[in-house]
């Protein structure tokens, strides 16, 4: 079930992506006077088809939207009638035969900036990058980052939000050195200085998690409100209602505590003390392992809580509100950010100090900066 749902999201989300790629080489090969054949979106059975009696232009949409094709009158590809030459792509010159090829990314950059455009224009209430937690042992700890500490900037990059901090630090990836990141401490202006190495290579953790410290969380109870049919928990007789106290003598002190060791122990026995009408109970549960879309295998015990009104403090709020100039100029950089990422990452992998997981680009950032 799950595979069908990725199939069907990726056709969703890839079709429009790759309607415009081909638009691109499409509007531009007509612009330029060169004879189209056929506009193709997606492969296997045909679902519609349609030629154009003016234009003779086949036009045809397939059951499965993953890829596509603008067929143009090539003499590298069949006999081409003799009036037809000057219209055929071998026969155009190469600032033209570049400009149609070079079409498709570039409506693809240009659809991304509207889009990153319409999605900065709306008033944000979001986090500020006010550190919320600073794990024990971690290199945060040990530079002496504190809960409270405002980020304002990671390597001289300036960081509003923790999206941008992410992107700072994602561009570190397979690096060996040191972050110097830059925090406001309750209005004084101090430098931590945080030493990496091989930073995020071969590791499927974020990079928050490998530093160790994490944005401000809401504290939601332990207490268990649902639970699934099949899950390993009520087949071990947890029940609605049960307070998590404990995960192997771990205290759990609310339920991102009960999240982040059960995923971290696919397939593995854990002993768990429920507190239940006031009295204790011991229960032997074993996480299902379940491997999302990135390959990473998690655990899932099966319980779900019911985290009911948070409130955030207003410490840790911030709303960002863009003109429209603002929020152009935003979408430009952000365009240009993760092109930049994309493109150092791969240069990185062909350097060694990168291996495949890491490239997985803007899914990981999105799941890191969740």
């Amino acid at each position: 079930m799950s595979a069908l749902f990725m199939i069907a999201a990726a056709a969703l989300l890839l079709g429009p992506l790759i309607a415009i790629h081909e638009f691109g080489h499409y509007w531009v090969a007509r612009k330029l006077g060169v004879k189209v054949l056929v506009y193709s979106i997606g492969f296997g059975p045909t679902l519609l088809k349609w030629t154009s009696k003016k234009s003779g232009i086949k036009y045809q949409l397939s059951a499965l939207p993953l890829g596509g094709y603008v067929k143009m009158l090539d003499e590298r590809e069949g006999n081409v009638a003799e009036q037809d030459l000057p219209y055929a792509f071998n026969r155009q010159k190469p600032w033209k035969r570049i400009a149609i090829v070079a079409a498709g990314p570039l409506i693809n950059l240009i659809f991304a900036v509207l889009l990153f455009w319409i999605l900065f224009l709306p008033a944000q209430e979001q986090l500020n990058t006010r550190v919320g937690k600073v794990i024990p042992n971690s290199p945060a700890a040990t530079a002496q980052l504190q809960v409270g500490d405002k980020i304002i900037a990671v390597d001289g990059k300036e960081t509003q939000t923790w999206e941008k901090l992410n992107f700072a630090l994602i561009d570190r990836v397979g690096e060996t050195g040191n972050l110097n990141i830059d925090v406001d401490r309750a209005g004084i202006e101090k430098n931590i200085v945080l030493p990496i190495k091989d930073f995020l290579k071969n590791q499927n953790e974020s990079a928050l998690d490998v530093l160790g410290f994490l944005p401000y969380r809401p504290v939601i109870p332990a207490v268990v409100t649902e639970l699934t049919a099949d899950g390993a928990a009520i087949r071990q007789g947890m029940k609605v209602g049960d307070r998590i106290v404990s995960i192997n003598g771990q205290v759990m002190k609310d339920w991102f505590d009960v999240v982040e060791v059960v995923q971290h122990s696919p397939e593995k026995l854990l002993g768990i003390d429920v507190l239940r009408n006031g009295q204790l109970v011991h229960l032997q549960v074993m996480p299902q392992g379940k491997r999302d879309n990135m390959g990473q295998v998690s655990g899932v015990l099966g319980v779900k809580s019911d985290a009911g009104k948070i409130t955030i403090p207003d410490e840790y709020k911030q709303t960002i509100q863009y003109t429209p100039l603002q929020a152009f100029q935003m979408s430009l950089d952000k365009t240009s950010q993760i092109s930049s990422m994309i493109l150092s990452s791969i240069v990185k992998m062909v350097k060694g100090l990168i291996g495949l997981e890491n490239l997985s680009g803007p899914i990981t950032i999105a799941k890191v900066a969740g």
